[in-house]
């Protein structure tokens, strides 16, 4: 870090501060992404959504303090959910790059899939949506597509370079010597081949003109604010408790997050497992999907109803998972949960208007889907410490597998050793559980970033507020059906 600075360089979240507006917001992204995996935590990059001359940008920035900038499978992982949530919502993206390009001992895992990157740049400038690449220092070999497939570029004199191959390979291909300045300087592009569209006296400058050439892309309606919530979201550290297995009334964690704590429950009295309802977030009218436990046919049916109800209006919807999944056994199965929750995975699947999902509890099996869960592609995913997430419980995963191992044995006529079994399920046990963290999903890019309860309430307001442009576009395509009841 003190290298990076006596060269005259902020460090990246320094950049960053500096290209947001002073009392704007600041949402990052997977912070923790790489936990659990020989990548560096964070992937050595920086993604978030940053409010800059009064609209929401997001903004890719290289870490040149971790590995020179250079790009694992992380890095990639995040880079192109940043882009996801830029397109899907339709907000300008502004890349600070400072990086030597993939990590090459991981080159087999990056090379492919971080073609996309540049690919999707260019999408989201067909798409209308601005780009924006200002470069800080390195930006060699592949990453020299991003300032020249980005729409607008910026360098930073003597300091910003871009080229295909560096010194050392153009010397190995065509016996040339020269300087990283003379081969792709920000001067040489400034003057000579137009690569960069501005030339920056040094990294405050180039942030300012960063912000000039956001300033001009229009900033949507802003927030209309509502009244805090009546309960204190301190609160909210309490609410959820530590054991998972432990049941509370998740009405608890909606009072401390929508304005006034006013919550309008839709259809209360059947399939109480499931609270549905509407709300103001900050102003913003918003239906809520909330679970307060297993889902029944009941449930899945109000749910469907629901999510019609909300796209009928145009309303987004905000989804809090503490679900075990659907109810199984005879008498769930022949009451037809499955058509029932498939109805329930199929409305949220088609459902238009924006959808955002915060776990707070378990996210066990299909309720995930039906939730909105990650594959459902919500715009945003934010979750608390206490969320777990697996396929089902580690004790019951556990004793499943014993289930089959015994059954296995049975079948073959073998005699069944109790004793290596309970180790073994001791031993599955304890690696669901440990797969099934907070940490173990944000570092695997699951979420969106882990965030602390106390501040849900502003992180959504961000979530929703950004997916507004989008929103009102989808607004516009009729549904072609009616809404049916249940």
């Amino acid at each position: 870090m003190q290298r990076h600075r006596d060269r005259g360089k902020l460090p990246v979240r320094e950049r960053l501060a500096l290209l947001g507006d002073r009392h704007g917001f600041t949402l990052e992204l997977s912070p923790l992404a790489g936990w659990g995996t020989t990548d560096p935590l964070g992937g050595g990059l920086v993604t978030a959504i940053v409010e800059i001359c009064g609209r929401a940008v997001v903004v890719i920035g290289n870490d040149p303090t971790i590995r020179g900038g250079s790009l694992s499978p992380t890095s990639i992982t995040k880079t192109l959910r940043a882009m996801d949530i830029a397109e899907t919502n339709r907000l300008p993206v502004v890349t600070l790059v400072e990086s030597g390009g993939a990590d090459l001992d991981k080159q087999a895992d990056i090379f492919v899939p971080g073609g996309e990157q540049f690919r999707r740049l260019t999408e989201l400038s067909a798409a209308g949506i601005p780009t924006v690449s200002v470069v800080f220092g390195s930006s060699t070999a592949g990453g020299a597509y991003l300032p020249g497939m980005s729409d607008y570029t910026i360098f930073v004199k003597d300091r910003g370079y871009a080229f295909l191959g560096g010194p050392p390979l153009v010397k190995m291909a065509i016996d040339e010597d020269v300087t990283e300045q003379e081969l792709g300087g920000a001067d040489m592009h400034a003057r000579v081949s137009g690569l960069a569209d501005y030339l920056a006296a040094d990294e405050a400058d180039a942030i300012r003109q960063a912000r000039a050439v956001v300033s001009r892309f229009g900033a949507p309606p802003s927030v209309p604010g509502g009244p805090a919530p009546l309960y204190d979201p301190d609160e909210l550290l309490g609410v959820v408790p530590e054991d998972p297995k432990t049941p509370f009334d998740i009405r608890e964690v909606i009072a401390r997050i929508v304005d006034g704590s006013s919550f309008d429950e839709f259809k209360p009295l059947y399939g109480p497992n499931l609270v549905t309802g509407w709300a103001h977030l900050n102003g913003m009218p918003i239906g809520i999907l909330a679970n307060n436990g297993i889902l029944f046919s009941p449930e899945s049916q109000k749910g469907a109803h629901f999510i019609e109800l909300c796209n009928q209006l145009a309303t987004p919807i905000l989804f809090i998972q503490n679900i075990t999944g659907f109810m199984v056994g005879t008498a769930a199965e022949r009451g037809g949960i499955i058509k029932d929750g498939a109805k329930l995975i199929n409305a949220v699947a088609n459902s238009r208007v924006a959808h955002v999902t915060l776990m707070v509890g378990v996210s066990y099996g299909a309720g995930n889907y039906a939730m909105a869960g990650r594959a459902y592609r919500p715009r945003l995913v934010l979750t608390w410490p206490t969320h777990r997430i697996a396929v089902m419980g580690g004790r019951q995963l556990a004793g499943v597998m014993s289930i089959v191992r015994r059954r296995s044995a049975e079948s073959k006529n073998l005699e069944f050793d109790e004793s290596a079994d309970e180790a073994q399920r001791a031993e599955d046990e304890a690696r669901i559980e440990a797969e099934s963290t907070a940490m173990y999903a944000t570092g695997r890019g699951w979420d969106d970033g882990v965030i602390d309860p106390r501040d849900s309430r502003a992180a959504l307001t961000v979530a929703f507020a950004i997916s507004r442009d989008a929103h009102a576009a989808a607004r516009q395509s009729a549904a072609g059906f009616g809404v049916f009841r249940f």
